[in-house]
């Protein structure tokens, strides 16, 4: 197994504290803080917070759409370290995320930055070939099983979401610049005496977290997420130990939509019965192209008629 699959599986599963802002359970008050807004004298106290994170949410249920319309190129960098937290050996790979049929598919297109062998790419356009003419050969009903699935997915993620926001506590932190936009900092640590309702809202106390919002489209621009405590997964198929972090991070894109630009995963753990890993990946994504819902997906030796 390669394990930045797992990592990205760990990823998955931490992103979901993005949207801990949906739900409408009011944040206790602490101690009467009150935050000003840089200059223009605008005040936000604890209790208003709860107003401003579910507006964050409402946008980033909108991001994730307009996510599926772009394509774009996404690079992993990762680090096998040693118990001293030195470089062990490093391994980059680089894809390629298209939209086919409705749905973003990985191709790779380099290892540790050279371009592919000639019969690693053929590998490569032979199993997008095999996605083209699954889709394309698909009934009306198998695609409205697939797009059922996708929208039982997402409800099923909003449901998540509302578990987090159920298990933490906010509060107001401060201020702060990134990359030239001000944002609101909001620290959430796990909430005393919670008692989750779904299966893996359980491993939410293990975590606590700091999001920065920005102020002029309160969408966030990142997450910074630490385990604070061992996280068991299964009876022996894994276990994540206290420290590690993920950095999440977005930006604007053709002024609509706030996409990933940067993750950073520090991860200590342990995978079935293999010995500990204890890994950093990097993760990196770039030319952001929106895809045109008109274009027509055509099949390796179909010639389109120009007329």
């Amino acid at each position: 197994m390669n394990f930045s699959k797992t990592a990205v599986c760990l990823l998955l599963f931490l992103s979901g504290l993005a949207g801990a802002q949906e739900s409408s359970s009011p944040v206790p008050a602490a101690e009467p803080t009150t935050l000003r807004d840089g200059g223009t004298g605008k005040t936000l106290t604890n209790d208003q917070i709860p107003a401003l994170i579910r507006q964050v949410a409402d946008k980033d249920i909108e991001n994730n759409k307009k996510q599926r319309d772009y394509t774009y190129i996404q690079r992993e960098e990762e680090h096998r370290l040693d118990g001293k937290g030195q470089t062990k050996s490093t391994e980059t790979r680089t894809f390629e995320i298209m939209v086919l049929y409705e749905e973003p598919v990985r191709k790779l297109i380099a290892k540790d930055d050279q371009p592919l062998s000639e019969r690693d790419a053929h590998k490569e356009d032979e199993k997008i070939q095999k996605i083209i003419d699954k889709r394309k050969n698909e009934s009306d009903e198998d695609r409205r099983k697939r797009l059922q699935k996708q929208e039982k997915d997402l409800e099923e993620g909003r449901a998540f979401v509302k578990e987090i926001a159920d298990a933490y506590d906010f509060r107001m932190a401060g201020t702060e610049e990134l990359e030239g936009r001000s944002t609101y900092v909001i620290d959430a640590e796990p909430r005393p005496g919670y008692q989750p309702h779904m299966k893996n809202a359980k491993f939410l106390p293990k975590f606590r977290f700091r999001a920065w919002v920005d102020k002029a489209e309160l969408q966030w621009v990142k997450l910074d997420i630490q385990c604070i405590d061992t996280v068991s997964v299964g009876l022996l198929l894994a276990r994540i130990h206290k420290g590690s972090n993920i950095q999440i991070e977005q930006t604007r894109v053709n002024d609509e939509v706030w996409l990933p630009r940067h993750v950073a995963l520090k991860l200590d753990a342990r995978i079935a019965l293999l010995k500990g890993l204890n890994i950093s990946e990097d993760v990196t994504y770039r030319d952001y192209k929106k895809f045109r819902a008109e274009t027509k997906i055509l099949p390796a030796g179909e010639v389109q008629d120009p007329n």
